[in-house]
């Protein structure tokens, strides 16, 4: 047996119950495999640049603590300030160093935030700097 020579010039079974499926059917069936999905946009995420959060020494600790001090014994005045404080990454180690800028409402000592005007949260415990003339005549 030759070349398939039994069963080369047989018809070509057509079911009689199911229809027949399209080209592009067919096609679909032996399309492009994706075994690495996600794959791409996890190397991307992994690129992705974080920086890692400062460890503060204890005189700029200091420094930090006397301008709260100053912020709390001024809020009625509504201080404008600049603060630079770090916002950990939700996926990875490390974050980014963001700033804000104007005025605060409120010092939450016991849950440890700073509270804006636009009641957006900064956590003390994240802080690196703040600038502001409230703090120009203390001298810190």
């Amino acid at each position: 047996m030759k070349n398939y020579d039994d069963i080369i010039n047989l018809p070509h079974h057509t079911s009689k119950t199911r229809p027949r499926m399209s080209k592009e059917g067919r096609a679909a069936q032996f399309g492009a495999f994706r075994a690495l999905d996600g794959h791409e946009e996890m190397i991307e995420e992994t690129a992705r640049f974080t920086e890692d959060k400062l460890q503060l020494s204890e005189n700029k600790v200091d420094i930090l603590n006397m301008k709260l001090n100053i912020l709390y014994c001024n809020l009625d005045d509504s201080p404008e300030v600049t603060i630079c404080y770090f916002i950990p990454d939700e996926l990875k180690n490390g974050g980014k160093y963001t700033f804000f800028q104007g005025k605060i409402k409120k010092l939450d000592l016991y849950k440890r935030l700073i509270i804006t005007e636009n009641n957006n949260s900064i956590p003390i415990d994240f802080i690196y700097d703040i600038q502001g003339e409230i703090f120009e005549s203390a001298d810190v």
